[in-house]
């Protein structure tokens, strides 16, 4: 599966972005996907998850602030973002996962100014 990430950009301290993933390729549905984000200097980590059956899981620096959602008629994820804040200045990456196997979008930079 190849992914396709988009929709980041520079906003202010709360503000708003939505980022999106496209998937191709067949069988989204029974993927589990994931966003995760990398910050300079920093280990990539794990933001939202969000199981075959649309159950979601968030990291706690993001909880009440993010949704993950998914449109399998579109094979595409959904991030969005809200109450921003300078923290959360990373590039983001899309993750695909199904026995085994792991995919990754490109990531797209998220820019968040005080």
């Amino acid at each position: 599966v190849q992914l396709q990430a988009s929709g980041g950009g520079l906003v202010q301290a709360g503000g708003s972005l939505r980022l999106s993933c496209a998937a191709s390729g067949s069988r989204f549905s029974a993927y589990v996907m994931a966003w995760y984000r990398q910050a300079p200097g920093k280990q990539r980590e794990l933001v939202a998850l969000i199981s075959s059956g649309s159950s979601a899981n968030y990291a706690d620096s993001v909880k009440g602030r993010f949704t993950i959602s998914r449109d399998n008629a579109k094979n595409t994820v959904y991030l969005q973002m809200n109450s921003l804040k300078p923290e959360d200045t990373a590039v983001y990456y899309c993750n695909a996962q199904r026995v085994g196997m792991a995919f990754w979008g490109q990531g797209t930079l998220v820019t968040v100014s005080s």
